[in-house]
């Protein structure tokens, strides 16, 4: 059973576009992608620096942007048949819906172009921010992360947090943080997945009601709460929600495991959820798309299924 996985934001890195590029269909591709969300995607996954591409605005259509480049490669010549499921980490929950059937790739960057800007703007309203917080034992950090007002924001598998909110509480959560804990700031523009992202939820809900989601031709698991959806209309709604919601990544993947996972593929611009799965799956093998030099290993690994 091989679990398509999609990363989200942060998982950009400089010019990772670059070899995709290289490809005249992949940068036709990308250039249609470009014109319909009003971005120059091109030149921001190969030429941006990392300050430009960290912006919220930008970073989101061009991780969808991505990983769609990456489905259609992977799953291409009946390969979708061996695929037993998709999910999507944050942003790329969209990017997993577009995979199961659930929109359109117009849609999905249509959409990702809006949340972009709406979680921009939203983050822009206070100084917020995120940190990794590694080791720290769940019910001792829950509590300090209310003695700060700060929120959980990522569930993450694999001993690790990711906590949000004002600067200056994750500033004193890092000077005293949980025994045994790490905190590690993370260079994000604001407190995803909390309320202060309510604004961007509320412009999401109005974009969300012009669209017309299909129910899903793959099994997808959602990060509300790890499980299967099997309504189109339901997993749109949980992703207006899940602006302003924690990520239960953990959850997604004890599901994986529930199910029976043999096999994990992240999509580009891939290694954050690989790096996650070989600490909550031990001994499942995966494959990290970064470039499409990478594609053979994942076309092995889908083969491999009966």
């Amino acid at each position: 059973m091989i679990v398509v996985v999609c990363p989200g934001q942060g998982s950009q890195t400089p010019g990772f576009l670059a070899p995709w590029l290289e490809r005249p269909d992949f940068a036709a591709e990308l250039a249609d992608m470009s014109e319909a969300v009003g971005i120059d995607l091109q030149a921001h996954g190969t030429q941006s620096d990392a300050d430009t591409i960290r912006d919220t605005a930008i970073a989101q259509p061009l991780i969808v942007a991505a990983g769609l480049l990456t489905l259609r490669a992977l799953l291409a010549d009946g390969r979708r048949s061996a695929v037993a499921g998709i999910a999507g980490h944050s942003v790329g929950e969209i990017t997993a819906a577009a995979g199961a059937g659930i929109l359109s790739a117009a849609d999905a960057v249509r959409f990702v172009r809006e949340r972009g800007t709406a979680m921009a703007r939203a983050a822009a309203l206070e100084p917020t921010g995120m940190s990794a917080v590694i080791g720290a034992d769940e019910a001792e950090l829950l509590g300090r992360l209310a003695e700060l007002d700060l929120e959980p924001a990522n569930f993450n598998g694999g001993g690790q947090i990711v906590v949000a909110g004002a600067l200056g509480a994750l500033g004193a959560l890092a000077e005293t943080p949980p025994s045994r804990a790490r905190v590690i700031p993370l260079q994000v523009a604001g407190a995803f997945h909390t309320r202060y992202m309510r604004p961007a939820r509320e412009q999401l809900a109005s974009v969300a009601a012009g669209l017309a989601p299909h129910d899903p031709t793959l099994p997808i698991w959602t990060n509300h709460d790890g499980s299967r959806v099997s309504s189109g209309a339901r997993f749109l709604e949980l992703l207006v929600g899940q602006v302003a919601s924690p990520v239960r990544w953990d959850l997604c993947m004890q599901s994986f495991a529930d199910a029976g996972v043999t096999g994990i593929i992240e999509v580009a611009p891939a290694g954050a959820l690989v790096g996650l799965a070989k600490r909550a799956l031990k001994g499942v093998p995966s494959v990290a798309i970064k470039t499409p030099d990478d594609l053979p290993a994942a076309w092995a690994l889908l083969e491999q299924q009966p």
